[in-house]
């Protein structure tokens, strides 16, 4: 069995190493010029121009066609195909590949909706991954994925809300007027139906900031074990305040710090800091070493 995947996931070089991704990439428009996703612009090239630029950057969802040709590529070697893409309250990516895998008989192509996106999308998809390479049987790696979804939160805040309020990703008034107001959404990603909802509002971003720490040891209890990663655009402040207020709170296992995505960042901009956080114990799996040795706890 062979995985494809998308764009809107983050995974670090460690978390991705020795195992084998198929990945779909989005298009982003910005100022006329169109990029593959991070496959032809890097990270720290996209937000540099972001901030460089008084102009939106737009983003294209992989059509049909695209998985398709994916899925008939791979079905030559192996049809059994697993297919795991962000959430379908955010993207409709996951149509695409629904119907570009009825262009492709010959595949037999089992959709995943993670219901998430980011560093929360790409645990679930290195989890998948691992558990292939140990021989789990599809259903076990199913339930395994659906365990780590329903376990897990991602929560962001930024401080900038223009780019949200462009790409349409949350109510236009009610980002407008927290515009005006200069108040500091948390942002929070439902297991239900993937869709974006506010956590809370500050009236300062530190305060927003702290408040995903806040809001962690609210659901799990102070001194919880989590694995947590860090995910941001080019804000280095606010993981460096986000690190510190969830380590003061509760047991951390840090995964390595992410830059976000350029088809996420696209639609949060360079301010955006937040994190995807779950028990410890559903990644403590002996036979699929999820949690690297490097990792650090605090």
């Amino acid at each position: 069995m062979q995985i494809v995947t998308d764009q809107g996931m983050d995974l670090s070089k460690a978390q991705t190493a020795g195992i084998s991704l198929n990945t779909v990439p989005l298009k982003i428009t910005l100022e006329g010029k169109t990029y593959q996703g991070a496959d032809s612009i890097d990270y720290v090239s996209f937000y540099k121009l972001l901030q460089q630029t008084e102009s939106f950057p737009t983003t294209t969802q992989p059509s049909p066609g695209d998985f398709a040709e994916v899925y008939r590529k791979l079905a030559k070697k192996d049809p059994d195909i697993l297919s795991i893409h962000i959430s379908s309250g955010l993207s409709g990516t996951i149509n695409s590949a629904r119907l570009g895998a009825e262009m492709v008989p010959e595949a037999n192509v089992t959709i995943v909706d993670t219901k998430t996106l980011s560093t929360s999308f790409g645990w679930q998809v290195q989890a998948a991954a691992k558990a292939l390479q140990a021989g789990w049987p599809l259903a076990d790696i199913i339930q395994l994925l659906t365990d780590i979804q329903q376990g897990t939160d991602t929560l962001f805040t930024l401080s900038d809300l223009k780019y949200l309020i462009h790409g349409g990703r949350i109510s236009h008034i009610k980002a407008l007027m927290g515009s005006l107001l200069n108040i500091k959404p948390v942002i929070g990603v439902s297991p239900v139906d993937g869709k974006y909802y506010s956590r809370a509002q500050e009236f300062t971003f530190k305060k927003a900031v702290h408040k995903i720490a806040e809001l962690a040891v609210l659901k799990h209890g102070e001194g919880a074990s989590l694995r947590v990663q860090i995910m941001h655009g080019n804000n280095p402040e606010g993981v460096e305040m986000l690190q510190e207020k969830l380590a003061s709170y509760l047991n951390c296992t840090f995964e390595e710090t992410l830059a976000v995505a350029p088809v996420l960042g696209a639609h949060t901009g360079p301010s955006v800091i937040g994190a995807g956080f779950a028990p410890l114990d559903l990644f403590l799996h002996p036979d699929l070493n999820l949690l690297n040795r490097e990792l650090v706890v605090l």
